[in-house]
């Protein structure tokens, strides 16, 4: 089982629509997909499934687990017909908690809280991969240092496993500056970038806006 942690501590950078636009691809693939929404801010969730509040999100289950009560994982998981994978959605709930998760997949993609506190740390011992989307814009850089601590630092301790982190590049455009932050990325980092890129289109806008993945439904 494949579980990925999509982080970076800057917010605005990819994560969710990743998460989605992954999740919704890897689903169409015949793959069984879990995404999980560990963001307070629950944009996963809104994306996917609107703002209709639920009784039981990610945060409920950990709650019980603080408490020492019983809880089914199971309660908290919906399916998305238009995305063809499941979700566990989030609420604001989540930043009182911390994460206990049992179940199995092909891919569990787990969309992180743009922060290096201890929800992503219990993200990443539970993780055996690491996506981190970069904008390809001045400052966009910054931080991935101290991100690469805190997973050397989680494999190292706690979750040896935690082998695979690559870098995913977003809101590609034709700018030099983009140019020139891919270049540095690249030389920086030459094992870890994705080959693939993600440009500034339009199309990611209106898919988040619309809840529907980019390149249209999967039905």
């Amino acid at each position: 089982m494949n579980i990925i942690a999509v982080a970076n501590q800057k917010g605005g950078v990819g994560k969710t629509t990743t998460v989605v636009n992954l999740g919704a691809a890897l689903a169409r693939k015949g793959k069984s997909v879990l995404c999980i929404d560990f963001d307070p801010q629950a944009n996963l969730t809104n994306y996917v499934a609107g703002c209709e509040p639920r009784e039981n999100s990610i945060a409920s289950v950990m709650r019980a687990a603080v408490l020492f009560q019983p809880a089914d994982i199971r309660e908290t998981i919906y399916h998305s017909e238009r995305f063809g994978f499941d979700f566990i959605p989030s609420d604001l709930r989540l930043s009182e908690a911390d994460i206990y998760l049992a179940t199995a997949y092909d891919y569990i993609l787990i969309d992180c809280n743009p922060s290096l506190g201890l929800l992503l740390t219990n993200v990443l011992v539970a993780s055996n991969q690491v996506i981190i989307p970069v904008q390809t814009q001045y400052f966009a850089t910054q931080g991935l240092s101290s991100l690469e601590g805190v997973i050397g630092n989680v494999r190292m301790t706690l979750n040896a496993d935690l082998t695979t982190v690559n870098i995913l590049l977003t809101f590609k455009d034709k700018t030099s500056v983009a140019t020139a932050v891919t270049e540095t990325l690249r030389e920086q980092y030459p094992q870890s970038v994705f080959s693939i890129e993600i440009t500034r289109k339009q199309e990611a806008v209106n898919s988040s806006m619309m809840g529907k993945p980019a390149g249209g439904d999967t039905g």
